[in-house]
This record gives C-alpha cells, structure tokens and sequence, in this order.
C-alpha cells in the first residue's frame, strides 16, 4: 500500500495521547463514609474487573478511530496489477476559438481550462497536447508551463470532428499501450458530423466547459450600398444569439475620433447606416459595448483613393459603347489603332481589350504573352474576317483556339450566375426569360480551360474565361450583333474593368484567402509590408510592372487596419477581422454518445484517468472504517454498564 501524502503519517504519533489519558488517571477520587462495607467487596471487584474492560475496549477504538482518520487524510492506494506495467499514452486536445471567451463560473473558459491542466497534470509526467493551432508533443507540464499559460484565442480553428481526426495521429501506432484523449471545448455547434475515437485501445473522455451566459451580440459585416457626388452610404448588420435588446449603442470612428453614434434595437438581426463623406481617407472601425464574447464587438475597414483603372483599346472598329462604359471618373481610357500602337504603353495597363482586329501582329502577341504573364487583363474580340492563325498564335499560350465560322443565327441564352463579373449583386434573381440577344454568326471556340461565362442556346460559348484572359467567339458591332444593346453589356465590361484591377476591399478575414492589388514601382529586391503598432508583416507578394499583387491567409492574425508600406512610405491602408462563425453561441448535445467519459470538470476527468488506469483508492475505506468505530465507541459508552 502506498499514500499519496506519506507525511501525514506522522500524525500517527498522536495515538499516544489517548494512551497516556488512559495509561495515568487523572481524576481524583473522592471518599465516602460506610458504616459496613464487607457485603460490597464482591460488588467492588466485579465493577473494577468491568470498568477496566470497559476502558481498554474504549482505548482500542479511539486509537483506532484516530488511525483510520489519518491514514483517511493520507490517501492510500494500491496499484492496478493488470495494468501498472503498461505504457500509458495521454493526448489533451484544448480548444482556444473565440467562443471560449465566453465566460463560466470562475472566468473565461479557455484561463479556467489552462490553471487546470497545469494544476492536474503531474509536472515530470509525459503527454501531448494541443490547440487550434499550436502543438506539444511528448513533452511534460514542467517544460512547457510558460508557454501554456500564454496561449490565446486563435482565428485558426478546428472544427470539434477535424480535432478528433488530428488527436488519433498524435498517439503512437503501438497497440499494448493504454490511451487516452482528453478533449477540452466547449463543444460549439459547427456544422459537423462529431464522431469519437473508435479504437479499443483508445479512452475518450469529453470535458464540455459551459458558458453562464449564451448571449452575445455580433457585428456581421459592413458594406457600402450606395455612393453618391457626396456621400458614401454604409450598412451595418449586426445578429444577435440571446435576449432582445431594446437599446445597442453603436458607435463609428475615424481611427481613434469618434465621427458618428447611434442606438438600435435587435432581436435577431438588425442594420443601420452611417453617411460617409466621398473622397476622404477612412480607417474606419465600428464598435458596440457587449459582455459576452470580446473578438467580434469591433469590426475595421477602410476607404482608400481608388486610383482609376487604366483601360487601353486597340480599336478596328467603333468603340463608341466602350467610351460610354468607361467614364474618366472611375477609369483611364485610352483608344488606339494597332498601327498607331505605342508598346512601350502595354505594361502600364490594367486592362487590353482588342477591338475586332483582322490579325494580330507576330511583335503585338509577344508583347501580349509578357503583360498576360505579368498578372495584365485582355479582352478579345474578333472581327468578321479575322485571321484565326494569328488569333490562335495568342490563345494557344491558355489551351483555347478559334476553329471554322459558324453563319446561323444563334441567341445568347445561358448566363453563369455564379461566375465572378455577376455574382456580386448584379442580379436580384436568376432571369429564366428576358430578350435574349443575338449573334449572326460566331467562331467555334475550342477550350477545356475556359469557363463558360455567355453560352449560346446550343451550349456553345458566347464568352469565355480563363484567369485573366476573356475571349468574346463573335463580333460586337451592331451589324453582326445584338449584344451592344442589351442589359448584359453594362454588368459584363463593367466587371471585367474592375477585376483587371484588385484594390482593397472594405475590409478582408482573417482565415480566408485574400488577394488585392497595390499600383506602385518597386525597386529590385524591394518588398512591401503591413504595419500595424509594433507588428510588422511581410505578406506573400509578386511584383509586375506597375503593380503588387499581395496574398494573405493566416496572416496578419491580429484584427486592425494595417498601413501598406513601401520602405516607410504609406502607399494605403487595409483592414482585417476575425471571422464571425463562432459568435453564436449554440453547442453540441453530448448526450447521445456511449462508451464515452463525459464531465464538466478537467480536475474529475484527471482523477478518474488516474484511478482507472494507476491505482485503486482506499481512503473511502478508511473513512467508512472510522465512523464504524465512531459507531461502536458510542455504543460501548451507552450500553456497557
């Protein structure tokens, strides 16, 4: 048998007190006059042979009363025979996503989680454990305890299934080793299909943290829904998972001035605008006052100059209707011949558009391949005598090729929805019947790599798309086509003008990938950064001519608006936030699953782990042993005579 707190033992040496109580009889006794006492001598030797029986048995049961007590408080145990030479393998899963903000009865769950493991875990005893987005493996409390406590919230997550998947790759492929996942979350509703470890070899043991409080109000997202001479329109939508408010404050600043404030009430949802003035910088940042979850009470964004995109068309017919779509204050347009051409102009361009060439020069399509490969945007269109060869010089470069005419009149039926120059609220609903326009004749149009953006009625391809190349398979003038005027050309050329050029969004999230653009000249070697406080990031980039095409995903991992810089110039700014999907606050049922260990405490899940797999307890058996002699003692005093 061995204690888990051997030094009580020396409280065994109390036993000598009652001893000594016992031993040396303190009470003095008192004598009484008798006229005879011969008829009592029998009495008297029959009461002091009882008493001291009586006594000793009282001494027996105090001793041992008082031992079972301190070898109680002394915690014994004795190993499990059948399994205290087996390797034991213990992996902890703790969740540290936003909802574990949420606070419980001794404060944020994620710190309650992490005092518990440090003070649960033996420090030299080896383990695994893990985060969202953190790993320590076979190391022990000792080792990594500082860094433990410094763990925080992560917009990095694993769903509770993708966790699970994880935690069986970081046990070892030994069989005769017992295992154990101890899997710590507070079990957020996310959409998936939770299945625990099945494996004979492997124990489960589920430690649900639960919120007091399951309110909490989120700001969604932010967009602009209008923009006039003067004014910006901004929308905010907020969601709420709890109580109706009938008074949320919402406030609006300017970096750190506060520019605007108002109150709303919300039940689910709700929304509410702020007006914004045109042509001034905003490093916005929208702000409510809610005491649940922290991470999304704040959302960034921000509202840079845009600079125009610069559109050059090589013209061999009227581009009047190109005129009319680029206007000066939103795009640079220029207009050639392809005799007229200056080159040296290609590389400055967002956007080429060819204009119903007959041919395409040998030099032009070199010229064209280095700006394609330099990130630039081109638009083909043919013309009715074009000379397919030198086309196809040019598109054999992305898998496409015109073929043969096509002389039978074709409508433009099928539209894709969800391709990215309509699926940006373009169109309310998908238009099943509308004047569809028309085609007198068409090339053949032959790819595997180009989406179809415009079909014909036949499945053919009217528009086609791939990267940033778009190729039209029919003249555009009013004499071959319809397409000049119906509702289809504003959205489409529109699009693509500004999908040749990616300026910032309002804001990005972090997690996602994100892409934009930043127009600027670089010197070699040069590089851009975000700048944010003290952090400092060098973001994935690739340099083209006169641009910089920056990459994010998981970082930055911290929400704000950052500075663009080239060296210590700002060239603009650019917000990101957490992503919102862990602002409602809605958990998985636990119930429904068996042959699992569920609790809501991380210290009784230690326990029991310790219990089933090292010892047998025996400090219940000595509490129960010490009220038996309680019991006994009380019995003797009453009834022994």
């Amino acid at each position: 048998m061995q204690f888990k707190h051997p030094e009580l033992l020396y409280a065994l040496f109390l036993l000598l007190i009652p001893i000594i109580v016992h031993l040396f009889q303190l009470r003095k006794f008192q004598k009484v006059d008798f006229t005879n006492v011969a008829f009592l001598k029998e009495a008297t030797l029959q009461t002091r042979k009882s008493s001291r029986i009586k006594k000793w048995l009282i001494l027996c049961t105090r001793l041992l009363l008082l031992a079972a007590l301190i070898l109680a408080f002394a915690q014994p145990f004795i190993s499990k025979t059948e399994t205290f030479n087996v390797p034991k393998e213990t992996v902890v899963y703790l969740d540290n996503s936003f909802s574990m903000q949420a606070k419980g009865n001794q404060g944020e769950l994620l710190k309650r989680a992490i005092q518990d493991i440090v003070s649960n875990i033996p420090e030299n005893e080896n383990f695994t454990i893990f985060t969202n987005n953190l790993v320590y493996k076979n190391t022990t409390i000792g080792a990594i305890k500082n860094e433990l406590l410094k763990i925080d919230y992560t917009s990095n997550t694993l769903t509770n299934a993708a966790a699970l998947i994880k935690s069986k790759t970081l046990f070892s492929q030994t069989n005769d080793v017992l295992k154990n996942l101890v899997f710590i979350s507070d079990f957020q509703e996310d959409g998936t299909n939770l299945k625990p470890v099945s494996d004979t070899n492997t124990t489960s043991h589920f430690v649900k943290l639960n919120a007091v409080n399951t309110n909490n109000i989120a700001i969604d997202s932010a967009y602009i829904i209008e923009t006039t001479p003067t004014v910006i329109t901004l929308k905010v939508r907020l969601k709420n998972s709890g109580d109706k408010i009938e008074n949320l404050p919402i406030a609006l600043y300017n970096g750190d001035e506060l520019i605007a404030k108002t109150s709303i009430a919300i039940s689910d949802t709700s929304e509410t605008s702020f007006s914004l003035p045109v042509n001034q910088v905003i490093n916005g940042k929208i702000s409510i006052d809610d005491n649940s979850l922290k991470f999304d009470n704040t959302l960034y964004f921000n509202i840079n100059k845009t600079p125009n995109t610069k559109i050059l068309a090589i013209n061999n017919a009227d581009d009047s209707f190109l005129r009319r779509l680029y206007n000066k204050d939103e795009f640079n347009y220029t207009a050639t011949s392809e005799k007229q051409l200056n080159y040296n102009t290609i590389d400055e361009q967002h956007l080429i558009i060819l204009n119903e060439l007959e041919s395409i020069p040998v030099a032009l399509v070199s010229s064209l391949k280095e700006y394609v490969t330099q990130g630039g945007a081109l638009v083909l269109i043919p013309s009715e005598e074009t000379n397919i060869i030198s086309y196809n010089q040019l598109l054999n470069n992305y898998g496409g090729s015109y073929s043969d005419v096509n002389k039978n009149q074709k409508s433009i039926t099928t539209i894709n929805y969800s391709h990215q120059l309509y699926n940006s609220g373009v169109f309310e609903k998908q238009v099943k019947n509308f004047q569809y326009p028309k085609a007198n004749s068409f090339y053949e149009f032959n790819s595997n790599r180009f989406n179809a953006v415009l079909q014909f009625e036949d499945g053919k391809q009217f528009l086609g798309n791939h990267n940033n190349i778009f190729v039209f398979s029919a003249p555009l003038n009013q004499n071959n086509s319809s397409f000049r005027n119906s509702p289809l050309i504003v959205p489409t050329f529109y699009n693509i003008a500004k999908s040749s050029f990616k300026t910032p969004s309002l804001y990005y999230t972090i997690g996602k990938d994100n892409t934009f653009e930043v127009e600027t000249q670089m010197q070699q070697d040069a590089v851009l950064s975000l700048k944010k406080d003290d952090i400092n990031i060098i973001p994935r980039q690739q340099y083209f001519n006169s641009k910089v095409k920056i990459s994010t995903s998981e970082e930055p991992s911290e929400a704000g608006t950052y500075a663009i810089l080239n060296k210590n110039e700002i060239l603009k700014n650019v917000s990101f936030n957490f992503s919102r999907r862990e602002s409602s606050l809605s958990y998985k049922d636990l119930s429904q699953f068996e042959n699992i260990s569920i609790s809501h405490s991380i210290s009784n899940i230690f326990d029991t782990i310790k219990s089933e797999t090292k010892v047998n307890a025996l400090w219940k058996w000595f509490v129960i042993f010490a009220l038996a002699l309680l019991i006994i003692e009380m019995l003797i005093l009453k009834f022994f005579k």
